[in-house]
């Protein structure tokens, strides 16, 4: 008897597993036959099914060849699976087993859902060349068929699940169908109920999970209202993907699939199950699948010696909303692994509903966001004409929408910015940032872009611990925002910090490692004072533009006794402001500590910069 397997791949197989040269279309004809009532079709019919886009008469043509050409080839064991008689054409299904038979086989639910479960994941005819519309629509159908006997399975399954193994099972295939039927409340009561079920097995967790589930309904109810389905933002968690079969591996990869459940209460995010998540995971150019499967999100895990480090991504704009590690240590994770999994999956949750409102505020003001966009675009310049023009932007936002706060934000960067480069002490340049931020942080007080404007202003006013403050609260609101990780380590520079203003500047590094300029001037800042001479300039050497460091550079090269390259950043830093005086720029820098000022000056004056 030969075989027809049309999951995974579609092929015609002899009776010892070997391939057998045949017809796309013709492999194509033999699983409609199959799926079609008393396994026959007319020739008419078929001809329009199998080339449905070109005229009836070459329809009918290139049927008579591909019979002819399945004649020319079959042996006599062949014959006996298609009967070419007109009117029809008919499948002889004792001759031919086919892999759809699974479907329709009966057996306990458990071992169903495990058979079904694995074809529905190979899928049905994937990636076929020789297609058409018709054809296309038809494997569609086929498909969502498949889809609700895998779920009339697992719903009948539910109620055998017997050991660890089986809720594994069960609780994947409920996965599989979620990402296929995101709304399906039947499905996501079941799937909870097996989460449930692992946690009362071990109390000392129950508690958490209970409340932590709770939170996370809370979330939901305060989502933004997104239709599920097709349109829902896209959430994948990637495994760690370990290349060890560990134990801890083992574990990681459970515990993932537990945050999975969990946030599968988020009825308005689509979450993609883990056999997919598992593919995107091996596949050499993860960015590509991602984009190729609309997805939004990505939860990003690795495994070391240090536990389980895990970060949300959101891919449009590659920002990480948030990131943590979790110990994972032997002996405590069999009991600890639910605690875990909820306490990631309520931090994934919040910060899902936090993007998801900026998302759909910014959709619904998209002149505001553009012009926005193009501001903070030439923020990233750090000389006075992008920073003009930059302005001029975020004044174009707020004429589309007065009450837009990103724009004041924007507003109260470009007049700090300023007020540094040109390195005059203007009072006013920093009131109107002032102004700018406090109207920002009315508009939105859960940002932290707001307060960290206002931190960068209360620095250079020389008020260091208001500056600190509010640069704690933007980071305590967003604890993996590089950009206010950045400010708040500049704030601790001048706050006679430098040290854990070093540590927080390489944190905010590794969440941003393409790093703006203005990240490793801060870390030049801090190794300067810490008196590391040569990892400041490293840093500085690391600058694409390094312009606003030119001073910098010349007090470290001459503090190491580099008067060839002090001389020239000296040279280079007048070009750009001949005004400038050591003396009068010290007096405007905030600095907590004398020893912080003196230092400073000593460099600079070692360089050759006019003391008046």
């Amino acid at each position: 008897m030969l075989h027809l397997q049309t999951f995974g791949e579609l092929r015609l197989t002899d009776d010892l597993g070997a391939a057998m040269r045949y017809p796309v279309k013709a492999l194509v004809m033999l699983a409609y036959l199959y799926c079609s009532p008393d396994q026959q079709r007319s020739r008419q019919e078929l001809a329009r099914f199998l080339w449905n886009e070109t005229g009836d008469h070459l329809a009918d043509l290139n049927l008579r060849k591909l019979i002819s050409r399945i004649r020319d080839t079959t042996t006599t064991s062949d014959e006996q699976i298609l009967n070419f008689g007109p009117p029809f054409v008919t499948l002889n299904k004792q001759a031919l087993s086919v892999d759809l038979d699974i479907l329709r086989k009966e057996g306990p639910p458990v071992a169903q859902l495990a058979a079904v479960g694995d074809l529905v994941q190979r899928g049905f005819i994937p990636g076929l060349s020789a297609s058409t519309r018709a054809i296309d629509g038809w494997i569609e159908r086929e498909r969502q068929l498949h889809l609700l006997t895998l779920r009339d399975i697992f719903i009948r399954a539910a109620d055998h699940i017997r050991d660890d193994e089986e809720r594994r099972l069960l609780r994947r295939s409920g996965l599989q169908l979620l990402e296929a039927f995101p709304g399906d409340e039947q499905i996501r009561s079941i799937l909870r109920g097996t989460a449930d079920d692992h946690s009362q097995r071990r109390p000392q967790v129950a508690g958490t999970v209970a409340m932590a589930s709770s939170r996370i309904a809370e979330q939901q109810d305060s989502m933004p209202q997104i239709l599920t389905g097709p349109s829902a933002p896209r959430l994948v968690l990637l495994p760690p993907g370990a290349a060890a079969l560990t134990r801890e591996a083992a574990i990681a990869d459970a515990l993932i699939e537990d945050v999975t459940i969990e946030l599968c209460a988020l009825r308005n995010i689509s979450v993609v199950a883990p056999h997919t998540a598992e593919q995107i995971q091996r596949d050499s150019d993860k960015a590509t699948v991602v984009q190729r499967h609309s997805i939004s999100y990505l939860l990003d895990t690795r495994l070391s010696g240090e536990g389980l480090y895990a970060q949300l991504i959101y891919f449009p704009t590659d920002e990480i909303l948030w990131a943590a590690r979790f110990e994972m240590a032997l002996e405590t994770l069999p009991t600890q692994r639910r605690l875990i999994a909820q306490k990631l999956a309520d931090a994934v949750s919040g910060q899902l509903k936090r993007n998801e409102s900026i998302r759909l505020r910014n959709e619904a003001e998209p002149e505001a966001y553009h012009s926005y966009l193009v501001g903070a675009g030439l923020l990233t310049k750090l000389n006075l004409p992008y920073i003009r023009r930059a302005r001029k932007s975020f004044k174009h936002a707020l004429h589309f929408s007065p009450d837009y706060a990103p724009a004041f934000t924007g507003l109260a960067r470009t007049f700090t910015s300023e007020w540094l480069l040109t390195a005059q002490g203007d009072p006013a340049l920093l009131q109107r940032a002032e102004d700018q931020a406090l109207r920002a942080i009315e508009r939105d007080p859960e940002s932290a872009a707001g307060h960290r404007e206002l931190g960068v202003t209360k620095l250079y006013q020389g008020a260091v611990d208001d500056s600190v403050a509010a640069l704690g609260l933007a980071e305590s609101l967003s604890p993996h925002y590089a950009d206010v990780i950045y400010s708040h380590a500049d704030t601790l520079v001048h706050a006679s910090r430098p040290q854990d203003a070093l540590d927080k500047i390489r944190k905010a590094i590794s969440l941003n490692p393409i790093a703006p300029d203005a990240y490793l001037w801060c870390a030049a800042g801090a190794s300067y004072f810490l008196e590391r001479y040569e990892e400041a300039l490293a840093y500085v050497d690391r600058m694409k533009d390094k312009a606003p460091a030119y001073r910098i550079a010349a007090a470290s090269c001459a503090m190491i006794g580099d008067r060839r390259r002090a001389q020239f950043y000296r040279h280079r830093a007048e070009l750009l402001n001949p005004a400038f005086e050591v003396e009068k720029w010290l007096a405007l820098v905030p600095f907590k500590e004398r020893w912080q000022k003196e230092l400073y000056r000593d460099g600079l004056f070692k360089a050759g910069f006019s003391r008046s």
